[in-house]
């Protein structure tokens, strides 16, 4: 993975030493979410990275405030030294079977500017096996901080651990074998074996990308929310929230002058396309 800076001559903040990236799943909620974050910090593209598993793609100005031609790729690192963060957006989806590949590329390149991880991202409410009535939306986590993923930062903001992630599972072993390049037993994990629903979430994008850091040693959290397809603009303000309360980051000094100091970004006026026609009523 290689990055070509904005600026010529213009190198990356040793500053920005918080790094927060997406992990694709459904909803895209960790996408918008890094959306919202990025249009309300005032981050500034500083590069483009060139990973060959990531499928191209191509679009016009994300964040406005007007579209003014400027292209949109589907790695893009921003930074917010106002704030502390470098982020990475990711508009496209990585080649099937190449995610554990590409974690270790971004791992490697995370590793070698000195970041600490924030992952943000979204699971099935279908595999949701407790519904807790009292609130809207729930943060689940995992983090590098012990071996069985728990941390007190967490836990003291009132999120609970995902329950699902269990490092002696088979699934978890084998994502743990591969991004530390071990060798395979064949009594871990084999693709001819049947998959159970405990193999869900190492499946899922966050998984390798959770898996890949800590095999390097580097600090990473994963903060995770349930949702379905659909509407997810408010599941992506409830997890960009989560981030600034872990962070110690303040939503209402941000710039904006709406939702609390965010920004909405200006692809979001068009993500779910047009109004419908009111005729056809």
């Amino acid at each position: 993975m290689e990055i070509t800076l904005e600026e010529e001559g213009r190198s990356l903040s040793s500053d920005c030493s918080t790094l927060l990236l997406p992990g694709l799943s459904i909803g895209n909620v960790g996408q918008l979410a890094i959306d919202l974050l990025i249009s309300s910090t005032g981050a500034r593209r500083v590069g483009y990275l060139d990973e060959p598993s990531v499928l191209p793609c191509v679009g016009n100005d994300a964040y406005g405030p007007a579209p003014e031609g400027d292209l949109a790729l589907p790695l893009e690192a921003y930074e917010a030294p106002s704030y502390a963060l470098s982020l990475i957006q990711q508009r496209s989806p990585v080649i099937k079977g190449m995610m554990v590949e590409f974690a270790k590329n971004l791992m490697h390149f995370a590793s070698s500017i000195g970041k600490k991880h924030v992952i943000l991202s979204s699971l099935d409410s279908g595999r949701r096996k407790k519904i807790d009535a009292s609130s809207n939306m729930q943060i689940f986590y995992i983090s590098s901080a012990s071996d069985d993923g728990t941390d007190s930062d967490c836990e003291k903001l009132g999120w609970k651990k995902l329950e699902e992630y269990d490092p002696s599972q088979r699934r978890w072993k084998y994502l743990k074998h591969l991004a530390e390049e071990n060798s395979i037993q064949e009594d871990v994990f084999t693709y001819d074996d049947e998959l159970v629903d405990d193999d869900y979430f190492p499946g899922l994008p966050f998984a390798a990308l959770f898996s890949c850091c800590k095999a390097k040693g580097m600090r990473v959290t994963c903060l995770l929310c349930y949702c379905s397809e659909g509407d997810n603009i408010s599941d992506s303000f409830q997890l960009a929230e989560a981030a600034c309360r872990l962070l110690g980051l303040s939503p209402d000094k941000f710039c904006g002058n709406e939702h609390g100091g965010w920004i909405i970004p200006l692809s979001w006026k068009t993500v779910y396309g047009p109004p419908p026609d009111m005729s056809l009523f």
